[in-house]
């Protein structure tokens, strides 16, 4: 059965995982963790197959991991997330990097029709983004590696079979490690936790005491944080795809609500700011379709992406955002129903609680807004932060069709300020994305406008809150400003020119 889909064309493989995805909406799918024989059915469908190497039975191609996760997260945005941990965030590593041996020990799990489960466990109860801080160890032993700690929000903390953990050796100056650890071999769940959305997939705390054999240590470069980065850019580019399948489906539904609800004598949709909401909705799917042909044509998860850190950091802070506030305005538009879980005439609620974690989850977006400002800063040379901005390929279209100002960023910029700065910037990326989009498949110019329009207020956002920022609500106390063109502070942010595998 699985043989079958080998030979499938990418439309009619995608077909096919579209119609088992139904299956799962989220207005009728009971919130709850994905029952084995509910993934049996997807991985029949070969959600996976895209990610598999063809040596061990997959289709391995980058777009259709891409199309894969799109169309799953229009009907089920958390089971969009719980394909995009497997295949983006822990077996792909494995398939780039893991020795041969453990990928023959591994990857034939995943090929068949059988619902094997792969996480990535990294986060700690002592540390959350600042992965630096991580407590879990690894030591050498006769016959390979002990790995010994705690981690939590674990997707799949009680489910997965195989996991992807990172740990830390401190004997002889601080060096990272990456390991494939079999749940069996002392990986353990110790409390479920409970999360307000994403309730198809199981979290907790977890506790490692596993010794591993030697040819399960993924080879990365261990004395930075760099092969850790490269790992999560997959899974961080991969929220375009989410955000572009999801709000389809959102525009979709709000457009529908707002033309059937009756007020008064006319529908919902006749009041001036109700359309208003909609135009907000349809920009931001406009936004996210605009990162997701990015990601399907600039991007390639079958090869190190460490390269692409900067448009992935926007990419990641602007799709999830478009998310969040879309699920909003689409709450906002259904009123009290849309306060309801489960109810008949909106999904409203259960999208927003779903939306609202990605701007945390896989790095908070005010830390990734910062590292991209800091990515910045290191290669302006000299220039002020505007000026590179205006020559940097990734924003000097936008910069220059728009007619961008972006002379706010050119002050002295103290840490609240780079946050704020990373958005702006990765709204000019997206404005670029937008009108690439544009031009390369024929959408309607109006479309695009409205979206690009919606964007340039954002900046203008970024440039009032710099503003306020220098009447002083901070107060006093505020640490020292970080001149331009300094060095970034950050462990997570590449140097210059630097590829993890050799930096």
């Amino acid at each position: 059965m699985m043989n079958d889909l080998l030979s499938l064309s990418t439309n009619a493989f995608i077909a096919g995982i579209e119609g088992v995805a139904r299956r799962f909406d989220t207005a009728t799918y009971p919130q709850q963790n994905l029952p084995a024989d509910d993934w049996t059915l997807l991985t029949r469908a070969g959600v996976l197959l895209p990610t598999l190497p063809k040596e061990y039975g997959g289709r391995d191609d980058h777009l259709e991991m891409c199309r894969v996760v799109e169309t799953v997260s229009e009907w089920n945005l958390p089971l969009g997330m719980y394909v995009t941990v497997i295949t983006a965030v822990a077996l792909r590593p494995i398939v780039l990097w893991a020795d041969e041996e453990a990928k023959q020990e591994v990857l034939p799990h995943y090929a068949g029709g059988d619902p094997a489960i792969c996480g990535f466990a990294s986060t700690e109860p002592g540390c959350g983004s600042a992965m630096s801080g991580m407590a879990t160890t690894f030591e050498e032993v006769e016959g390979g590696y002990r790995i010994r700690g705690r981690k939590h929000w674990q997707a799949f903390s009680i489910s997965a079979h195989w996991w992807l953990v990172s740990a830390k050796n401190d004997e002889n100056g601080r060096t990272y490690g990456y390991f494939i650890v079999k749940r069996s071999e002392g990986f353990r769940t110790l409390r479920p936790y409970e999360p307000l959305g994403l309730k198809v997939i199981d979290y907790g705390l977890n506790e490692i005491d596993a010794v591993v054999p030697r040819h399960r240590r993924i080879p990365a470069e261990g004395r930075n944080l760099r092969p850790m980065v490269e790992m999560l850019m997959a899974s961080r580019a991969m929220m375009a795809a989410m955000g572009c399948g999801f709000l389809r489906r959102i525009s979709r539904e709000a457009h529908a609500y707002a033309d059937q609800r009756r007020i008064g004598p006319g529908p919902l949709s006749e009041i001036r700011f109700v359309r208003y909401r909609l135009a907000a909705i349809d920009a931001s799917y406009t936004v996210c379709a605009a990162l997701n042909h990015y990601l399907r044509t600039a991007l390639d998860m079958k090869d190190a992406m460490i390269g692409a850190f900067p448009a992935v950091q926007a990419i990641k802070t602007v799709a999830t955002e478009r998310m969040l506030s879309s699920a909003h305005h689409y709450q906002q538009l259904a009123g009290g129903e849309g306060y309801r879980c489960g109810s008949p005439t909106n999904i409203s609620a259960q999208a927003f609680l779903d939306a609202r974690v990605y701007t945390v989850f896989d790095g908070t977006n005010d830390l990734l807004s910062q590292q991209l400002t800091e990515y910045c800063l290191a290669r302006t040379a000299g220039r002020t932060l505007s000026r590179f901005l205006a020559e940097w390929p990734l924003t000097a279209s936008a910069v220059r069709a728009q007619r961008l100002d972006l002379g706010f960023l050119d002050g002295d910029l103290r840490q609240e300020h780079l946050v704020l700065a990373g958005r702006a910037i990765a709204y000019a990326f997206a404005i670029g994305q937008v009108m690439r989009w544009a031009a390369e498949t024929g959408a309607d110019p109006a479309r695009a406008r409205a979206a690009i329009e919606f964007l340039k207020a954002d900046i203008a956002g970024v440039a009032t809150e710099f503003g306020l920022l220098a009447t002083g609500v901070l107060g006093p106390d505020a640490p020292p400003a970080q001149a331009p063109g300094r060095a970034p502070a950050s462990r997570s942010v590449p140097v210059p020119s630097a590829a993890w595998r050799d930096a």
